[in-house]
């Protein structure tokens, strides 16, 4: 049971999300300001007392990282939820970190090759592209084996790799030549260039079986959709197009979403 000096500081903290939340269902940049600053504070949280650093920690997981990923902005997600993470569970943390560099050394032949066979297909294709591996971040990979209940090694032994290409004919292309190369695996692909997440997230995603019957995860998306993808409605300052179409569709999209917590807010009539 909370003590009333708890309840207190619960609740101040709710009224302060609440004017946050309203500043920015005006203006979205009040929400930049303020993921930006989370940001700094996680960086620099270390010199902390750790009851503190766990407190924010937490309240970083619970609120911020998600409005991050709610609004796209994946980059500020990733290392939200990671640095959260870190100190929350320090042990864990270190072990799968401790896991994945050494999973690293072994894994650099087979993504070597796997890349290498990419590459070469898409040149006798014809089609002009950008191949990058993906790298997993802590967080998701702990998710994933609490959610699903698997362990590390086959979290890590899938191979993720992007496919940048110019224009979304050539994303169609594209996915068309890896699945020629590899067997697609059945119920793994999802079409977020035709039908994108609330977030304006759009990307074409395969998994795949090698020849060696290794997993392959691959992205495959333009330029346009990549920069979008790590910076959500921010990419709107980083990217200019002639269409800008997709980018202000994401914002009214955000804003429809943050007036919705607001109304929901105004029904429930407390803060907290």
């Amino acid at each position: 049971m909370l003590s009333k000096s708890d309840t207190s500081q619960a609740h101040a903290q709710a009224e302060n999300m609440r004017k946050m939340l309203m500043a920015m269902a005006y203006d979205i940049r009040v929400l930049l300001v303020k993921l930006a600053d989370r940001l700094h504070n996680m960086r620099t949280i270390a010199a902390m007392p750790l009851e503190k650093q766990q407190r924010i920690a937490q309240e970083t997981l619970d609120i911020y990282a998600p409005i991050a990923n709610r609004l796209g902005i994946n980059s500020m997600k990733v290392q939200l939820e990671d640095l959260s993470f870190k100190y929350l569970y320090p042990y864990r943390y270190r072990v799968l970190e401790n896991a994945l560099k050494k999973s690293k050394g072994s894994q650099k032949q087979i993504v070597k090759r796997i890349s290498e066979q990419l590459v070469k297909a898409m040149k006798e294709d014809g089609i002009e592209g950008e191949l990058i591996g993906r790298e997993k971040h802590l967080y998701g990979i702990y998710r994933k084996m609490a959610e699903k209940k698997r362990v590390l090694s086959d979290i890590v032994d899938v191979y993720g790799f992007r496919i940048i290409v110019d224009d979304v004919s050539t994303c169609y292309q594209t996915l068309g030549l890896v699945h020629q190369l590899y067997k697609p695996m059945p119920g793994r692909f999802k079409d977020y260039i035709a039908i994108p997440k609330a977030n304006g997230y759009q990307s074409l995603h395969t998994t795949l079986k090698a020849r060696s019957g290794i997993p392959l995860e691959i992205q495959i998306r333009t330029e346009e959709m990549d920069i979008f993808a790590e910076s959500g409605i921010a990419a709107h300052w980083l990217y200019k197009s002639p269409d800008d179409s997709g980018m202000i569709s994401a914002h009214a999209r955000a804003r429809d979403w943050l007036t919705g917590i607001l109304e929901m807010q105004q029904s429930a009539g407390d803060s907290l």
